[in-house]
């Protein structure tokens, strides 16, 4: 089951970047910061690219396949978490045009603001979900066979989506945004 831990991780990830988003939208609109266009943009490039392009296909394809083979009962689980998914995709190219209107508008950043909020919330209820309903099903219902298969999937950092190597991208990404990101989301400079 490495499947769980590695799925585990990567919603730690997916949540530092989100908190670490908040956070920024909150000292700019309580603190007057301005806007830092290249590390909101970094954010939202690793939250595009790694859980809507990586890490959800693989859930759909592997482990959400196999728990409705094994536990039917989970069909409708899954339908719902499948199509938070796709709108997922939607939610952050709205954020994603968000952010580039307050960059062309000078740090207008309320509607992005809110938008912000809302993606953070949709996605902690879905990552939530996930742990919470679909891993204690997989636990029960799913072969030792299924697991090497689902992990062999999960493990391999060569993704045919995203070419060789994938994951390691997506570390280097993960460290620019803590490069970038003033203390104390990060090492970049402070304010």
């Amino acid at each position: 089951m490495r499947a769980i831990q590695i799925i585990e991780d990567e919603h730690r990830s997916l949540a530092a970047v989100l908190h670490g988003l908040l956070y920024l939208v909150r000292e700019i609109h309580v603190r007057g910061e301005p806007p830092d266009f290249e590390l909101l943009g970094a954010m939202l490039n690793y939250i595009e690219a790694f859980p809507e392009r990586f890490h959800h296909p693989k859930e759909d394809a592997y482990l959400f396949r196999k728990l409705r083979e094994r536990d039917p009962s989970a069909g409708t689980l899954l339908d719902q978490l499948e199509a938070q998914h796709v709108e997922g995709r939607h939610l952050i190219q709205g954020l994603k045009d968000s952010l580039a209107r307050c960059e062309h508008e000078n740090g207008n950043v309320g509607d992005f603001a809110q938008r912000a909020a809302e993606f953070a919330s949709f996605h902690w209820d879905h990552m939530q979900r996930e742990e919470t309903e679909v891993m204690p099903r997989s636990r029960l219902h799913l072969t030792a066979q299924d697991w090497k298969e689902i992990d062999a999937a999960f493990a391999d950092n060569d993704d045919p989506l995203l070419g060789a190597d994938a994951r390691d991208s997506f570390r280097q990404l993960f460290r620019r945004i803590v490069n970038l990101a003033p203390p104390p989301l990060g090492v970049g400079p402070a304010r």
